[in-house]
């Protein structure tokens, strides 16, 4: 008489299965809320306040993915299971990496001073003019703020500062020009000494706007910039950032033109 044998079955069931499922839907529920929370504000679907509460949610999604796919690596390499333990291994890795971007943009907040208008030229900074009707429009001043701010600059960024081209005007402002233009600025007005132009963000679109002063000194020509955001009380450090990325570029295209 034959007896029947019982194949027994995976050590843990499918609980690691399970867990790494669940860690999948909840990365790619974070995914979604984090990844459209910047178009959804840049299309006017929904406020800057409601990106900013979705863009919350998903990476709270995601350190609950990475929480998950923790929880499920523990319970397969328990279960001897690899296959669902290399799974919640690369869940909770996932997790963590998207949520690495909004504790960055944290930190810096913690450490740059919390102002959007940054000049090289905190007395006499350059104006708007051709903005201003659009910077009008948006919740930010089109005026300079005033000592407070730059008072703040100083501390902040004490290193900003213009630079100076050893070249005509004419030749300083082609290549002022030519190097907004590479920094993919959408040129709003050009004159003899003054460039006004728009930089947008990639991801909530956000717009801020740049004025270029060149003046003739007696060792070639000062170039001054500031740059304003038109929404939020902090830029996180991106104008200073731009300003300063702006004439390392200008300064580099200067010295390739003597």
């Amino acid at each position: 008489m034959s007896t029947l044998r019982l194949t027994p079955g995976p050590r843990g069931g499918r609980w690691p299965l399970i867990l790494v499922g669940l860690g999948v839907i909840l990365l790619a529920l974070a995914a979604l809320l984090m990844g459209g929370a910047g178009p959804a504000y840049r299309w006017e679907w929904v406020s800057l306040s409601t990106s900013f509460s979705v863009l919350r949610q998903g990476a709270h999604l995601a350190v609950a993915a990475g929480g998950v796919g923790l929880l499920a690596l523990i319970v397969a390499v328990f279960c001897r299971r690899w296959r669902p333990a290399l799974a919640g291994a690369l869940v909770m890795v996932a997790g963590v990496a998207m949520v690495a971007q909004p504790w960055q943009l944290m930190q810096r907040a913690q450490v740059v001073p919390p102002i959007h208008d940054i000049t090289t030229d905190t007395q006499n900074p350059p104006a708007f003019e051709a903005l201003a009707a659009a910077r009008e429009a948006a919740p930010n001043a089109v005026a300079y703020p005033g000592e407070a701010t730059a008072r703040q600059q100083r501390a902040g960024y004490p290193r900003l500062g213009p630079i100076t081209l050893e070249m005509p005007l004419d030749r300083a402002m082609a290549a002022a020009e030519a190097t907004a233009r590479e920094m993919g600025w959408e040129i709003a007005a050009v004159t003899e000494r003054r460039l006004e132009a728009t930089a947008t963000t990639r991801w909530f679109g956000f717009k801020d706007d740049v004025a270029i002063r060149l003046t003739e000194t007696g060792n070639g020509v000062r170039v001054d910039v500031r740059s304003a955001s038109r929404v939020g009380r902090s830029d996180l450090g991106t104008n200073a950032a731009r300003i300063q990325a702006y004439l390392e570029a200008l300064a580099a295209r200067g010295e390739g033109a003597r």
